[in-house]
């Protein structure tokens, strides 16, 4: 398919592009009048962590355009909808394992054991990281109830990265908003 070095790096620049960093979950209340809400005010949550002020200008930046394509707009005063937001971290550990049957370089069938060199020889790799998430809760202001939720999951790395997932998570939460006026 791919038989130049220049396919070869589309195909790569087209995988990594579609892989996500984020993992998003969605959920809203279906008999909500989303068509009626044209303004928001981001409200904090009850907020234990602070996003550094990269991550928290990438908040504000991507929901004001993301939501602006669904026809809302950010506003001081009497909004539509107050949208929450709330940040959590947890330490997480990856555990991977493989194993080899020690053939120590013989090919299969040779040598000799012949092909069943022994019992197989199992590595274990632990690694620890940091897993931050992002809740958008989107309430409506009049009745106070919340109408959609939006849940971004990633790594927590260095404060550019942490930037870039959580505008990336606003954006794929954006997107699921159930509004008609999508543009």
């Amino acid at each position: 398919m791919f038989t130049s070095p220049r396919g070869y790096l589309l195909a790569a620049v087209l995988f990594l592009t579609a892989c996500s960093t984020v993992s998003v979950t969605t959920d809203f209340d279906h008999l909500a009048p989303f068509s009626q809400y044209r303004s928001y005010v981001l409200v904090p949550g009850n907020e234990k962590i602070r996003l550094s002020p990269s991550s928290e200008a990438a908040l504000r930046e991507a929901l004001r355009a993301n939501l602006a394509r669904h026809g809302i707009s950010e506003t001081s005063e009497n909004a539509d909808l107050h949208v929450v937001r709330h940040v959590s971290t947890k330490e997480k550990l990856a555990i991977h394992q493989s194993s080899d049957w020690g053939y120590g370089g013989m090919p299969y069938g040779y040598g000799y054991y012949g092909m069943w060199a022994g019992a197989p020889r199992t590595y274990t790799d632990v690694s620890q990281y940091t897993e931050g998430t992002l809740i958008l809760d989107f309430v409506d202001a009049k009745t106070q109830k919340l109408v959609f939720r939006g849940i971004g999951t990633g790594t927590v790395s260095d404060p550019e990265t942490n930037a870039e997932r959580i505008k990336e998570a606003v954006e794929e939460i954006v997107e699921e908003f159930p509004s008609p006026v999508k543009q």
